[in-house]
């Protein structure tokens, strides 16, 4: 199909990784591999590192797995998750790149009302090369796509837009609910497309889902740390939502903005509910603290870069969300390991500077 044929040259190849969480063969990639295979993969091996993982022919990789990750961090290596696939992360921290998409294993090429298959890649890229508009909010959704404009009474002082940080996708199929409302929808499935993106308003917070998931990695990628998850912690799958309430916060001090909407994926299969509900379990007490403590949230003026925002807002965590729990001050501490060892790796990128009159 002329739909699906592999451009010549496709937009950012050499400017985009793919960041893959995996702990099986990686079959999922050739239906993906009309709109992957140009573009450079990072495999992050969860689990048994022993254990070999098959990837398609013809795909450009590199896969690190849990000795890997040993070897290269060190001591800080316990920052990243175990047995989770908050150890996507990693391949954030290695990746070289200005952009990163990142996607899960059981996520398959989803088809719009028309029947045409959706190349989520180029959505993200569009979203992420277009202006965001977090300050006032556009009833006609995105402003800069065809056929679509800023409404009578939008201030023309702010429809230049900001740069967008991250763009969101969203799933067909298996919706990302929680433990809870799996058990009491378990035959629930999204059929609905909604052909909209929009900026998430500046002071509003979401929930992050990391399985459809592009963003600029070097306006933001210091903040995309997907927490102390799996193996050893005493919660799981809070992984993105973490990330996202902290890049959220962030990209508002920043003055940057987050899109949400298309891109569409086909999501697979459900994980098991009561499997999820034992990791989630506390967090969905935990949350209900969390929120209103990113909600409140402010950074100060001397916070001029991602990273003197994420150090700031590990102080906080410690200080203000501490008492919850222990986990929240080792958090806190893993924080800051993540921002020294992407320094380490990263020693000239991530230090974009806040625009002036938005600290």
């Amino acid at each position: 199909m002329a739909e699906t044929s592999v451009s010549p040259t496709p937009l950012l190849k050499d400017e985009l990784d793919i960041v893959i969480p995996t702990i099986r063969n990686l079959d999922f990639l050739e239906m993906w591999r009309p709109f992957f295979q140009p573009y450079h993969l990072i495999i992050v091996q969860d689990g048994d590192p022993s254990k070999e993982i098959k990837v398609p022919d013809g795909f450009d990789y590199e896969l690190y797995n849990r000795n890997d990750i040993n070897r290269i961090l060190g001591p800080k290596a316990s920052c990243i998750s175990f047995k989770d696939s908050a150890c996507r992360c990693f391949g954030y921290m290695v990746s070289k790149k200005k952009y990163i998409f990142t996607i899960d294993d059981d996520c398959f090429v989803a088809k719009d009302p028309s029947g045409k298959e959706i190349n989520a890649l180029a959505q993200h890229i569009k979203n992420l090369l277009c202006p965001s508009t977090p300050f006032f909010f556009n009833t006609l959704y995105e402003p800069y796509r065809d056929g679509a404009d800023f409404v009578r009474g939008y201030p023309f002082s702010l429809r230049e837009g900001v740069p967008t940080a991250v763009s969101h996708g969203l799933w067909l199929n298996i919706p990302d609910y929680d433990a809870p409302t799996q058990l009491v929808k378990p035959l629930e499935r999204n059929k609905r497309y909604v052909d909209a993106v929009l900026t998430i308003p500046k002071g509003t917070l979401f929930p992050m889902c990391g399985m459809n998931l592009a963003f600029d990695r070097e306006l933001i990628g210091p903040a995309m740390y997907f927490g102390l998850m799996g193996d050893g912690q005493p919660i799981g799958r809070y992984d993105d939502m973490w990330a996202g309430w902290c890049t959220k916060v962030i990209c508002d001090h920043m003055g940057w903005g987050i899109k949400t909407g298309l891109p569409y994926i086909w999501h697979s299969k459900a994980s098991n509910p009561f499997v999820n509900l034992k990791k989630e379990y506390k967090g969905i007490y935990w949350q209900e603290e969390i929120i209103p403590f990113f909600q409140t949230a402010t950074l100060s003026k001397e916070c001029t870069t991602v990273q003197k925002c994420y150090i700031e807002l590990s102080k906080q965590v410690k200080e203000k969300l501490g008492n919850i729990d222990p986990y929240f001050t080792k958090l806190a501490d893993a924080m800051v390991t993540w921002i020294e060892a992407w320094d380490e790796l990263n020693p000239s990128t991530g230090e974009a500077k806040v625009p002036n009159g938005n600290a």
